[in-house]
């Protein structure tokens, strides 16, 4: 068996072989491990790959040679250092099949979901395709961005698709509720919509995996609402938070809060048939069971983690 190929453990002749990544050619090692060397190799690699047009972008815009190499790279930092991010359940999350995580979305800015997407994709080694909303897109830098890192648009098309295609495809039923919720209401989630997701996941007969983010409300906690303004802009909201817009810039800066993430165990749907999609109350009582499970995970790893600011 070849490196390239080889999951990783001892070759014939006892040497380590270390898998390599499929789309950028690099060692498949925890990102965090590499020296200064190492990234620089990287780096004058990608830009040979670049130029040479050695990469690859599926029918959605993912790029996973720019995304591996770039995008998440940028993002570690926080994952690893500010945040210190924990993940709990790992094991729940299928290896090579497609699946949908279901998640608690909160923060005032959606960085639960770039942790979540860094978690998967350097512990469970696996690319998520999370689906965003329309005023993502409608973002001339932010959407060209969020389409090469493997982001589409929250559509029932496009969850099917990717999951029929063995993907792991994440979505935040709160959508704009659940991040644009004040302070004194965190950790409670929101309504979770009309279900879509769980009529895709029928459909594509894959599991839901619940999915628990703690940290995520301490970092812009908000306590007021510039309302008539934000219809001014088109947002959904502009928020308040004790640093912004007091301090300018500064107040853009999220607070180190302690953050863990969960995967619960699976909830299967490849026990219905494609039209059991469209019972409506079979999709009610599906969502308001993958809402009530994710709410106990909630509960469960906010005491198992402890202080949002903990002393070190």
């Amino acid at each position: 068996m070849s490196a390239t190929t080889a999951p990783g453990g001892p070759s014939e002749d006892g040497a380590q072989i270390i898998p390599l990544h499929a789309a950028t050619g690099r060692e498949d090692g925890p990102p965090g491990d590499r020296n200064a060397d190492d990234r620089l190799a990287e780096v004058l690699a990608f830009l040979r790959r670049r130029l040479a047009g050695e990469y690859e972008i599926d029918e959605f815009g993912f790029d996973p040679d720019l995304n591996d190499t770039v995008l998440l790279e940028l993002l570690r930092p926080l994952y690893r250092h500010w945040f210190r991010v924990e993940t709990v359940g790992l094991e729940n999350v299928p290896a090579d099949s497609g699946a949908l995580v279901v998640a608690n979305h909160s923060g005032t800015l959606p960085m639960d979901a770039l942790m979540l997407q860094v978690a998967l994709h350097d512990e469970a080694h696996r690319p998520l395709r999370l689906l965003g909303a329309h005023l993502v897109y409608q973002l001339p830098v932010l959407g060209h961005l969020a389409r090469k890192s493997g982001h589409t648009l929250a559509c029932r098309e496009d969850a099917d698709r990717l999951l029929r295609k063995g993907e792991l495809v994440g979505v935040f039923p709160e959508g704009f509720k659940g991040i644009g919720k004040p302070f004194s209401e965190r950790y409670r989630l929101q309504r979770f919509g009309r279900g879509g997701f769980v009529a895709s996941a029928i459909h594509a007969g894959v599991p839901i995996i619940p999915c628990a983010i703690v940290g995520a409300e301490e970092i812009y906690p908000k306590i007021g609402d510039f309302r008539s303004l934000a219809r001014l802009l088109g947002l959904p909201y502009l928020p308040i938070t004790p640093f912004f817009p007091w301090l300018g810039p500064l107040g853009l800066v999220p607070l180190p809060s302690k953050w863990m993430i969960s995967f619960g165990e699976p909830i299967r749907t490849d026990e219905y048939g494609p039209d059991d999609a469209d019972d409506p109350m079979l999709v009610f009582d599906l969502t308001d069971h993958v809402r009530e499970t994710i709410q106990g995970q909630l509960d469960a790893l906010r005491l198992r983690r402890g202080p949002a600011f903990p002393v070190a």
